[in-house]
């Protein structure tokens, strides 16, 4: 017997939520903690389907991580289960990020032994999500190749337009290819967004991007200013967190609206804790206007992630089962383990080994999850307890 609704929701709510406290690293790590719960062990989605998502994500701006997790969530429970997805995921790092801003500001844990641990955390977490999805999705020697020039151009070109460029030639090698090759497929696309709501949501999505700025200088309200700041940081930006940063220091250091120091701090704290870099601007949000400050930034930012993958989902769905792209993803899908190998030696190997001890202790981290099949909280716990005493 099936699952009600209601229990898929109170399901969705309890993973994600482990996930939002428990998943560091950023969201190409998001991104491996992801495969592992909701492909490896429960199978929401297959291999394909996932990769098929990931690629999407890597397409439209805003959070990829925080973009897979509410797709994930849409598939298993309908919209609303796509947002309890995300409000599981990323309450936990809101909270912590506003309890900083309260009571913690200025604190420096940039030194810190246990953040160290995290970030080799995260190098054992994106190794084992990268070997399982290249073992799926790059079995030949075409598709290796496509995932190490895939690799090679997004590392020599480090910016959101050569991701995206990268992605489009993949699927253009893909087309000309595989586009004879009849592979069983027994991926279910499931539809739980209709067309009409989905271009509703892209058209709401373009309305607010050119309106906000309008609305902004018309009342002259703090909150509308704030709320406008932070929808455009998260709708202009490919590529997670880490590039909405200078988008968001432009916004507000410049313009006086916080000093850098305060705004450093606040960086220096959203990389302690789990879940989405974007939740930084829950703690913006904070200095600048308390909790109803971080109400207005969070929803600022992760409303256009919301807009773009409900209203891309239906349309990705009737291209994945029309025949003449299955070539166009499979080279998409040989790309994205490219990109994600691309990630995981820049910037998370060259900022988290730093030693021969790093490497010794993502070794053991990795060896615990990939063959002693712990669970990723494990990992985690090991991570930040081993980065406090050794490191």
């Amino acid at each position: 017997m099936g699952k009600t609704l209601g229990q898929k929701w109170l399901e969705i709510f309890l993973i994600s939520t482990r996930l939002g406290l428990t998943s560091f690293g950023g969201p190409i790590a998001h991104l491996g903690y992801f495969h592992e719960e909701y492909v490896r062990r429960r199978k929401w989605l297959d291999e394909k389907s996932y990769a098929d998502l990931v690629a999407l994500c890597q397409f439209l701006p805003g959070p990829a991580s925080s973009q897979v997790g509410i797709g994930i969530g849409i598939v298993r429970g309908g919209l609303v289960g796509g947002f309890i997805s995300f409000l599981g995921f990323t309450l936990p790092s809101v909270i912590a990020l506003v309890i900083f801003a309260l009571a913690l500001e200025g604190l420096d844990v940039s030194d810190a032994g246990w953040l160290q641990g995290l970030k080799i955390v995260a190098v054992a977490v994106v190794a084992h999500a990268i070997w399982g999805m290249a073992q799926k999705l790059t079995p030949d020697l075409q598709r290796r190749t496509i995932a190490l020039l895939a690799m090679s151009g997004t590392l020599l070109w480090q910016t959101s337009l050569a991701q995206v460029l990268v992605i489009l030639a993949a699927g253009g090698a893909g087309w000309v290819l595989y586009r004879s090759v009849q592979e069983a497929d027994n991926t279910e696309v499931i539809e739980t967004v209709s067309r009409k709501t989905g271009a509703f949501c892209l058209t709401l999505f373009f309305v607010l991007l050119a309106a906000l700025p309008l609305l902004r200088d018309w009342t002259g309200s703090t909150f509308v200013a704030m709320f406008d700041s932070f929808y455009r940081a998260g709708s202009l930006v490919f590529g997670g967190g880490h590039v909405v940063l200078p988008l968001l220091e432009r916004e507000f250091v410049p313009t006086g609206w916080m000093s850098e120091e305060t705004f450093l701090a606040g960086y220096g704290a959203a990389q302690a804790v789990p879940g989405p870099l974007f939740t930084f601007a829950s703690y913006l949000g904070t200095v600048l206007s308390g909790w109803q400050g971080a109400l207005v930034a969070s929803a600022g930012i992760f409303l256009p992630a919301f807009l773009l993958i409900i209203g891309a989902l239906p349309f990705w769905s009737l291209l994945r089962k029309n025949t003449h792209m299955k070539g166009v993803l499979t080279g998409v899908n040989a790309a994205v383990v490219g990109i994600l190998l691309a990630a995981f030696y820049n910037p998370i190997w060259t900022s988290s080994i730093t030693s021969s001890l790093d490497f010794i202790l993502a070794a053991f981290l990795f060896t615990m999850l990939a063959f002693w099949k712990l669970p990723p909280w494990v990992i985690v716990v090991s991570g930040a307890a081993a980065g406090a005493v050794l490191l």
